[in-house]
């Protein structure tokens, strides 16, 4: 099992890498890492917090793919209807762009820090855009 620490803002977060459900996804993830972004605001999908990475991509398709992710799950959406994004839930949660519902592969569960997951999502609902780094724990 894979662990990843994730901070973002002044949180820390312990993650489990979907290995078994999500093979090619965390695979082309961990290549990336350690991976900074800037975190914002999800626009349509409830409370949730994304990485937009426009025309990006990992080469994967969809894999253990969700629309309605439970609070700390971490979908990868390879792009398609909407632009390429990694969804970070803190709250209820429905996964949509302005084109309507999509589906993201779960390749991320918090496993550590669940806790500051709802002061993260009011962190970056009223502060803007925070820095979030993924890496080997």
């Amino acid at each position: 099992m894979t662990i990843l620490r994730i901070r973002a803002a002044s949180f820390e977060f312990a993650a489990r890498m979907e290995d078994k459900l999500a093979p090619l996804t965390c695979s082309r993830f961990r290549a990336l890492l350690p991976y900074s972004q800037k975190l914002i605001h999800a626009r349509w999908s409830g409370e949730a917090c994304w990485i937009p990475l426009g025309d990006f991509r990992l080469d994967v398709g969809f894999e253990n793919a969700t629309s309605y992710p439970a609070p700390g799950e971490i979908l990868f959406y390879p792009g398609g209807y909407s632009e390429t994004e990694i969804l970070f839930t803190y709250g209820p949660t429905c996964f949509a762009s302005k084109l309507g519902q999509l589906a993201g592969n779960h390749f991320l569960t918090v496993v550590e820090g669940r806790e500051h997951l709802q002061d993260l999502g009011r962190l970056v609902l009223w502060q803007g855009a925070q820095d979030i780094v993924f890496e080997m724990k």
